[in-house]
């Protein structure tokens, strides 16, 4: 691609009232809307008295403008401002400037920003019933739990702290916030956000921890799982308070377990001959024995964990055991054991499969990272809480927006990243027109992603609207 030397000398102006840069925004928040999000908001987020008198005013239009900021990814305050350019005050109504979003932020107390949270739950629910999310969670679902520490620079920022983040596979301290997130998932559905709680960067990962299992469940039984809820969590999550929250709301669990000498004593009961060949994607067989060669293999055995306190568990311990390949000369094989804590009813094996597919709550944090929490943009602790209450909704919205997609022979917009659902749906400029009093939206010809932006479109409003027309 070349661009003519003409263009060198052509002269641009920014004065084009009818044209919008996210006409995406359009399908994205009627979905919103349909799901019932400005009423919820109107129902349960209710700030009182305020510093600033207008700022607690029409909380449900401010939430939804900050959400939509973010579905066209803004990823601070000052980004929102790209919801008054051009013709977006023609496509929305209450569009609010940066300005009086950010008041708004500053005037929550965790108080609002816990109502926020029961909006966003409640958001999903309706979600699941209208676009169809979590496919398949009424036979599995599977929660799961993690932390990460979100950088901050400013010495202002409120809670922020140094904490314990991996940088290329070293432990470092870093100043910053560490939000608390929880996911539901299931075979054939992407995740989506059930829960994300904001503290400081020197918070121990698991604080915290049982409630939030204990609402992500609530949230999975209320969207439709009727079936068996799995909760995994790494080691920070092994513990009684989050074991017995799964035992009381009948969910299973699998998590990793701290070494400590009980543990040791199991794995060293565990028969030589007990060990299984794990099938990864590395392993191959032997062509002459027909064996699988692998460096992991599984077994289990029965324990008793958290025998100190009130409430011991008896499930079993399944070892995944490594070999050490920084020893390979060692006259007889070093093994890395991680043992992990269940009460599956799989098999070992396929239990251990199950357990390590807890890494996909990475994937979300990816997302919301390349996303709207790429910064945590106010120096008042709640503001900062609720915007990551702002960014589950968005992520969540984009998430059952791509799931509407049923064009075939096309990439699955379903499981897509938050960056190719903006990029494709929702980042797409639009001239606005209205002959004979019709609303028309004009898109670029020659789209590449045209029928599933029109399918999606479609499924929201309905064949008898009828779809925008390309240029």
């Amino acid at each position: 691609m070349k661009l003519p030397h003409l263009w060198s000398k052509a002269t641009p102006l920014f004065d084009d009232e009818r044209l919008v840069s996210c006409a995406g925004l359009v399908p994205v928040m009627a979905l919103g809307e349909q799901a019932g999000l400005s009423e919820l908001i109107e129902q349960r987020v209710a700030l009182g008295a305020t510093w600033v008198k207008s700022a607690g005013v029409n909380p449900a239009g401010k939430v939804s403008s900050i959400i939509a900021g973010m579905a066209a990814d803004a990823d601070c305050i000052d980004d929102l401002q790209v919801l008054r350019s051009g013709g977006m005050k023609r496509l929305f109504a209450e569009v609010y400037a940066p300005a009086t979003l950010g008041q708004f932020l500053r005037e929550f107390t965790h108080g609002h920003v816990s109502q926020l949270a029961a909006v966003a739950r409640a958001h999903l629910v309706n979600l699941v019933e209208r676009a169809g999310l979590l496919a398949g969670i009424e036979s599995r679902a599977y929660v799961d739990i993690d932390s990460l520490l979100r950088p901050v620079y400013g010495r202002a920022k409120q809670g922020a702290s140094f904490g314990h983040t991996k940088i290329s596979g070293r432990q470092v301290l870093r100043r910053g916030l560490s939000p608390l997130a929880a996911t539901i998932s299931t075979e054939q559905g992407a995740p989506v956000v059930a829960g994300i709680r904001l503290r400081g960067g020197k918070t121990g990962s698991g604080k915290g921890a049982a409630s939030m299992v204990r609402e992500a469940i609530a949230t999975a039984r209320a969207a439709g799982a009727t079936g068996e809820i799995l909760v995994r969590g790494d080691s920070a999550y092994g513990n009684s308070a989050v074991v017995a929250v799964c035992l009381k709301t009948k969910a299973r669990f699998s998590v990793v377990l701290t070494k400590n000498p009980a543990v040791s004593t199991a794995i060293d009961t565990i028969a030589p001959g007990a060990w299984t060949p794990v099938r990864y994607p590395g392993a191959v067989l032997d062509p002459d024995t027909g064996e699988l060669i692998s460096d992991a293999e599984v077994a289990e055995v029965e324990f008793t964990a958290f025998a100190s306190t009130k409430l011991p568990v008896t499930a079993r311990l399944i070892v995944r055991r490594v070999r050490d390949q920084t020893k390979l000369d060692e006259l007889f094989p070093v093994w890395r054991y991680h043992p992990f804590f269940t009460n599956s009813t799989e098999p070992a094996v396929e239990a251990d499969l199950t357990h390590r597919r807890h890494a996909i709550i990475e994937t979300v944090f990816a997302d919301l990272i390349d996303g709207p929490l790429a910064h945590l943009p106010s120096g008042r602790f709640a503001a900062n809480h609720a915007w990551a209450v702002c960014a589950m909704i968005t992520h969540n919205l984009l998430r059952a927006t791509g799931t509407l997609d049923d064009t075939p022979h096309t990439g699955r917009l379903a499981v897509a990243r938050g960056t190719t659902l903006r990029r494709r749906i929702v980042n797409v400029p639009a001239r606005l027109a209205n002959p004979q009093r019709r609303q028309m939206l004009h898109l670029p010809a020659h789209w590449p992603w045209a029928k599933q932006w029109l399918t999606i479109w479609q499924h929201v409003f309905g064949p008898a609207t009828g779809p925008p027309a390309t240029a």
